[in-house]
């Protein structure tokens, strides 16, 4: 019973119309949705050149303190890990198109996370979202959608890279097998609603590799072990550029995408939670900032890129997930995930390339949402969706989106509606194409 009255003086679960069993069932419930991660990010960074098991247990440390501030802090049913699309921006933008080291890449992060651990206290971070106009915010979160996707289809070796153009690439392969029957796996399961579909599809699919000889089973055949070392990656900061132009633009894109992703997504889930007032804010929202913000700086030093609310967390909330305990639950699961790193070293690339096409699925729903009735609102969500993917970056998309929205706005006798930050940020991205040619 002292469990119980721990759970009720912390969590106030009766205030919250909640119970012990319900809580940690939601917690588990989130874990599930979301531990996919813990198999992509790893793949992704590793691209990025970082050692991928160091990568998967500093991406756990640095969720479970993510998720240790939401629980104790904020008292809010939300789980945190490593972020979609910044992690892809991180490794395919920031080092593999613009040539930075991971090192660097990191380092970007980590200056992200001591801004943001600013602006969640001074309330700049939800000023700075407000700017953003709504249809651009939803147009980065398709654009993401699709580059996410186009990741996994090549990394999947579904559609390869020639010297101009993408190409089919050899689909009727073991591998290809694989990629596609992960791929109905996760869509079926989804359609019945099942929970952990990704996961579920992914430990399949890793099966099914395994028997066709695509994945090999670690040596000793070893299932359980210690965590990997995070010594590879770990405080491996270089600060060395930090004043270059190449990191205000890693670092805006970072700031951007984050800002928008994560107040995006608490809005969301906590509407599906009703815990918004009648002005359709999220009580002591600071608080939950803060956790992704110190999560992000933590990370950054251990070795990961940047943590953020998850929105699977609606999976946990609609399980009757209401207060920190079941951010506290989810973190317990990340922290047993922590010794089963031989069961996710085997798991093969075509595997997680599924998992991405399908989130980048999930990502590209907000696209009804955006206003293509006005030209002046659509051409730059447009823009911004076609040249992300398209030039294999996410910072490009939101430089092509950030100048159309302000240019057409100013050229057809609308500017008013822009803000000066957008006008601000749109006058730096295009100086930025401009400057070269003069030099």
């Amino acid at each position: 019973m002292a469990f119980e009255s721990f759970n009720e003086k912390t969590f106030k679960l009766r205030e919250h119309g909640t119970d012990t069993r319900t809580e940690i069932m939601a917690g588990i419930t989130t874990f599930m949705t979301m531990s996919y991660i813990l198999a992509v990010n790893p793949t992704i960074l590793a691209d990025a050149g970082m050692d991928n098991g160091a990568v998967f247990t500093s991406t756990i440390i640095a969720s479970i303190v993510a998720m240790l501030i939401m629980a104790f802090y904020a008292n809010m049913p939300f789980g945190l890990s490593a972020g979609m699309g910044l992690n892809a921006f991180f490794t395919y933008t920031v080092v593999m198109q613009m040539g930075m080291s991971w090192q660097f890449a990191l380092t970007a992060v980590f200056l992200e996370g001591l801004i943001f651990i600013i602006l969640s206290f001074t309330g700049v971070r939800e000023a700075l979202f407000n700017a953003i106009p709504i249809n651009l915010k939803k147009a980065v979160s398709v654009a993401i959608g699709l580059f996410i996707a186009l990741i996994g289809l090549i990394n999947a070796s579904i559609v390869e890279v020639g010297d101009i153009s993408l190409k089919l690439g050899n689909i009727a392969s073991k591998e290809g097998f694989v990629f596609f029957i992960a791929l109905i796996i996760m869509v079926v399961l989804t359609a019945r609603k099942v929970k952990g579909a990704l996961l579920w599809g992914i430990l399949a699919s890793t099966v099914i590799s395994l028997i066709l000889g695509v994945s090999k089973l670690p040596d000793g055949n070893a299932i359980v072990s210690l965590p990997p070392s995070i010594s590879p990656v770990a405080f491996k900061l270089d600060f060395s550029n930090i004043f270059s132009f190449e990191m205000f633009s890693v670092l805006f894109s970072f700031l951007f995408v984050d800002i928008f992703d994560t107040l995006g997504t608490l809005t969301g889930v906590a509407t599906k939670a009703n815990m918004l007032d009648e002005n359709g804010n999220l009580e002591d929202g600071s608080k939950a900032l803060l956790a992704d913000a110190i999560g992000t700086t933590i990370g950054s030093l251990l070795g990961t890129s940047t943590i953020t609310t998850f929105v699977e967390s609606s999976a946990g909330v609609a399980e009757g997930g209401r207060t920190g305990l079941t951010a506290l639950s989810t973190a317990i699961c990340f922290g047993i995930a922590a010794f089963f790193f031989p069961l996710f070293s085997i798991i093969p690339a075509q595997a997680t390339a599924a998992a991405l096409v399908v989130v980048g699925l999930f990502m590209l729903s907000t696209v009804v949402e955006i206003n293509f009735t006005d030209i002046t609102e659509s051409f730059p969500a447009f823009m911004t969706i076609l040249m992300m993917p398209a030039t294999y970056s996410i910072a490009e998309g939101i430089s092509f989106g950030m100048i159309s929205y302000a240019g057409i706005k100013l050229l057809t006798g609308r500017g008013k509606e822009v803000s000066p930050l957008v006008y601000g940020l749109a006058i730096i991205f295009l100086l930025r194409y401009i400057v070269p040619v003069f030099i």
